[in-house]
């Protein structure tokens, strides 16, 4: 039996409507059919797509921590690292 829904579910859009390089909206992480197509979809759907939006920005989130982190440590000196060695 599915549940009657009482409340519309919200669009996830923050205001910041700007497609990223793989064509997901910076600011909800949204595909653009996800976006034209929002008014047009049921509950159901928009429910899978906020979902998905959480999903999308998470892992988002986690690579831009893991990119800030090589970053900020510096990298161990080896053999391999080191300055260049002499040829001759």
């Amino acid at each position: 039996m599915r549940q009657i829904e009482l409340f519309e579910v919200p669009s996830p859009c923050i205001g910041i409507c700007q497609s990223g390089p793989k064509g997901y909206c910076r600011g909800c992480y949204r595909s653009r059919d996800e976006r034209l197509n929002w008014l047009k979809v049921d509950d159901n759907t928009k429910k899978i797509i906020n979902d998905a939006c959480m999903r999308r920005k998470q892992a988002y989130l986690r690579r831009q921590q893991t990119q800030t982190l090589k970053i900020k440590e510096p990298l161990p000196v080896t053999p391999t690292t080191g300055p260049q060695k002499d040829l001759f």
